[in-house]
């Protein structure tokens, strides 16, 4: 029987951090719902998958511990997990932490960026983030601001009229020099912005709309959009315009501006507001977020902060989900398909699994404890949607 403990997943969650270094996913933060309730997850853990054998194991951190926070925004540079904003029962954050992922002795301090030249961001969190010459560059987020700081760059969507405040979604970009510890906030020449638009980080000028050929996705928000070469880019699931999970794949082919749905993939594991990486061999790994919502009004309110959620009807979301779910965009190396045969047919192969080069055999092994896990939570999984769908009888008194 298959040990449990070593076959363990990191919790269900979402609006959490996830980055991809060497041959580990990083894991970190987010909240769960329970009985409408967020229940932000311990920021003093760190959830690590080897993408070689299929293990997960959660690591207790130190230092200058952030609180504990949902929609952070995570990003990776020379082996340094960043993770900046979000979102705890104090409101927003503008704080900016960091920790090093290559530790010789498995020990990951957080370290608080305190001393920094510059204005950083308003607080805010649901921010996206890419990395670009060893810099941070942040776009968005959703927050807060006073009357008398609204710009072009910030969509009001509600505000409290006794104090000023207006809450909402910005629009700007503001970037960090990981070296020289600088904010800054380039001069954006911006037009009005569509569906699909980049970014020129020479001029930092917005394209605008970019005509797309043919089909493309349908209208949605909480997806990812992960670049998988210099000119391809992977959508994955998210929130339909009337507010339906998502479970669609397309890659747009930046060259051509055309999209191409990828109609092999399984369609019956929706996403939204979940976290994908781009692997080592070009495989998108997308953990956590959750599979379904609920659309509910918002009446406790006060038009205050997350008080009032995200909208004062708002969605909030349920099923969050903790399996892993790998989206293949290229063939594998014919190394990699070799590995994985063997590790799916170890029973048969298992006298003559011995008799390979030591290199090649340490290979194997992981491969072959990467299938187990994989089979194991397989069982659990479908062990678990039986019970789940499993008529429960009420007797009569």
């Amino acid at each position: 029987m298959a040990d449990s403990q070593a076959f363990c997943v990191a919790e269900e969650r979402s609006g959490h951090c996830a980055v991809v270094d060497g041959h580990f996913l990083y894991v970190w933060g987010g909240y769960v719902s329970i009985e409408d309730n967020e229940v932000y997850l311990p920021s003093d853990e760190l959830w690590t998958y080897d993408i070689d054998s299929g293990l997960w194991k959660m690591h207790l951190m130190e230092g200058e511990l952030p609180t504990s926070m949902s929609g952070s925004c995570g990003a990776c540079i020379n082996g340094r997990l960043y993770v900046f904003g979000g979102y705890d029962d104090k409101g927003y954050s503008n704080r900016l932490y960091f920790v090093n992922l290559r530790t010789r002795d498995g020990t990951y301090v957080w370290e608080k960026v305190t001393k920094f030249d510059g204005q950083p961001p308003t607080p805010r969190d649901k921010l996206s983030c890419w990395v670009f010459k060893d810099r941070l560059i942040y776009f968005g987020g959703y927050g807060y601001r006073r009357h008398s700081e609204l710009q072009d760059c910030f969509d009001v969507h509600d505000a409290s009229w006794e104090e000023q405040i207006f809450w909402g979604w910005h629009n700007d970009v503001h970037v960090f020099d990981t070296k020289t510890r600088t904010w800054s906030q380039p001069e954006i020449k911006q037009t009005r912005m569509n569906d699909l638009h980049y970014l020129n980080l020479d001029t930092w000028t917005w394209s605008g709309r970019i005509s797309v050929n043919e089909e493309s996705p349908k209208p949605r928000s909480w997806h990812t959009l992960t670049a998988i070469a210099d000119d391809k880019l992977f959508l994955f699931g998210g929130l339909s315009a009337d507010n339906v999970p998502l479970s669609d794949c397309w890659i747009h082919n930046i060259t051509t501006n055309c999209w191409k749905q990828l109609r092999h993939l399984p369609y019956t594991r929706p996403r939204l507001w979940h976290t994908a990486c781009l692997g080592k061999e070009n495989e998108i790994m997308v953990f956590g977020g959750s599979k379904d919502n609920l659309l509910f009004l918002d009446t406790h309110s006060g038009g205050r902060g997350r008080q009032i959620s995200e909208f004062k009807a708002s969605l909030l979301f349920r099923g969050h989900c903790n399996d892993l779910l790998i989206f293949q965009t290229q063939p594998y190396s014919l190394l990699r398909s070799c590995l994985d045969c063997i590790g799916k047919n170890a029973i048969i192969l298992k006298s003559q699994i011995s008799l390979l080069p030591p290199k090649l055999l340490q290979q194997v092994l992981k491969k072959i404890t990467f299938w187990t896990a994989a089979n194991y939570r397989k069982e659990q999984r479908i062990l678990k949607e039986e019970m789940e769908n499993k008529p429960h009888w009420v007797s009569g008194h």
